[in-house]
């Protein structure tokens, strides 16, 4: 692996991990309101499916969609004032934590609704097969979208006419609290691409490498106009569904060994190990890290409120054909 890849990687995870705590201490506090989904140890599927994209492909998340924002290219200052409400959030402070946008990075939002990724992602995958451009959609899910109408519908337009969509399940095992083995019944959410000739593969959720290089072969393979694929990273979230969720339908043994598979702890150590880093880079890159992050929170407590909550929400009265609405 490159050194400045390794870096990267670290870097990334390592500031996805600190700003989500930020977020939550910032909720906590009561400067960040409504739902509030976190990322920590998820971050090697973000990171490692992201810095594999290039700067053309577009991205259409879900609801815990912030570190994916985030390695797209939306500086954390957006990300954490759109948490706030404020003016200078990615999208204005009307979408809060749920519904990021940038419509410069590609990054065509966080959606609330499970399961609407997918006919979002495959509007845009029909408009770049119309135009011919060599772009991808990157289409992120859970696990438990896996059983709405829309993944299959979606699956079925994709194959039909060989779609550029990168399907992306982060299967952390237990959508909002109830285990996969519970909910689907077939567990293995790779598999489900089969009845539509969609190649699937299942992938280390917990290694960024592995996450990367998967994500590679698999963007290879749509851009060359064979049509969709899907990859199934199997990870964990360390949090509850969100801030309002104590988890307690884990046990403390499973996180606690969920946890010694740390991806940012490991990959530290396996960057160390094989000489890609050195400690004093991780010392610098921490600094850099938490300056960056302490600087968004600034930002984003100083920044104004949007000037008016009404705005867009209405369109201006309009007349068609003569008539008046």
């Amino acid at each position: 692996m490159q050194r400045e890849l390794a870096r990267q990687f670290l870097y990334d995870m390592m500031l996805a991990r600190q700003f989500e705590q930020a977020a939550a201490d910032q909720y906590q506090q009561g400067n960040i309101a409504g739902f509030l989904h976190l990322y920590p140890g998820e971050e090697a599927v973000a990171v490692g499916s992201l810095r594999a994209a290039d700067a053309g492909d577009y991205v259409v998340s879900t609801y815990r969609e912030h570190v994916h924002a985030m390695v797209k290219g939306i500086t954390p200052r957006a990300v954490m004032a759109e948490l706030f409400g404020k003016a200078t959030g990615c999208s204005g402070g009307y979408g809060g934590s749920m519904h990021l946008f940038d419509r410069e990075k590609r990054f065509l939002g966080g959606y609330a609704i499970v399961g609407e990724t997918f006919p979002v992602a495959i509007g845009v995958g029909y408009w770049l097969r119309m135009t011919g451009q060599n772009d991808v959609v990157y289409c992120f899910f859970g696990d438990g979208a896996a059983n709405q109408g829309t993944f299959h519908e979606s699956l079925n337009m994709a194959a039909l006419w060989k779609l550029p969509v990168l399907f992306i399940c982060e299967n952390n095992h237990y959508q909002i609290g109830t285990e996969i083995h519970r909910h689907t019944a077939v567990p293995e959410i790779w598999r489900h691409t089969t009845p539509y000739g969609i190649p699937g593969k299942r992938v280390d959720g917990m290694d960024v490498a592995a996450v990367y290089d998967a994500t590679r072969d698999a963007l290879a393979f749509v851009r060359a106009g064979n049509g969709p694929m899907l990859l199934e990273c199997d990870t964990y979230r360390y949090r509850g569904h969100s801030m309002a969720d104590s988890g307690a339908y884990r046990s403390a043994l499973e996180v606690q060994e969920l946890m010694a598979r740390d991806p940012v702890r490991t990959f530290r150590e396996r960057a160390l190990a094989e000489g890609w880093i050195r400690e004093t880079e991780i010392a610098d890159i921490e600094k850099q890290v938490q300056e960056t992050v302490a600087d968004a929170v600034q930002f984003a407590e100083q920044s104004p409120d949007p000037d008016d909550v009404r705005k867009d929400v209405y369109a201006e009265p309009f007349r068609l054909y003569g008539g008046s609405r």
